[in-house]
């Protein structure tokens, strides 16, 4: 049985690096020096929060507004969690 012809790729113009380069060719810049520390404060914090209010049966961190503060907890938690998708 014959064999097909391999088809030839093109030759490109720049050799492929395999590194994350946009199609302007600048490098992405980095993020600022308290990116990271305030990324994992916000983590720790969300968590520390929903930590005190199951602690102290549901009366702090802000007496008062009950439930409400699982889901301050946890969105100052998902803060960090999203900040992490932009950490270069």
């Amino acid at each position: 049985m014959p064999e097909s012809r391999r088809r030839k790729k093109p030759a490109s113009a720049t050799p492929s690096t395999g590194s994350s380069v946009s199609s302007s060719g600048a490098l992405p810049t980095p993020n600022p020096r308290w990116w990271a520390p305030v990324m994992v404060a916000l983590m720790v914090v969300g968590l520390v929060w929903i930590v005190v209010f199951y602690i102290t049966q549901q009366a702090y961190p802000v007496p008062g507004i009950g439930l409400w503060n699982l889901g301050i907890g946890f969105a100052i938690a998902m803060v960090g969690f999203l900040m992490t998708t932009r950490w270069r």
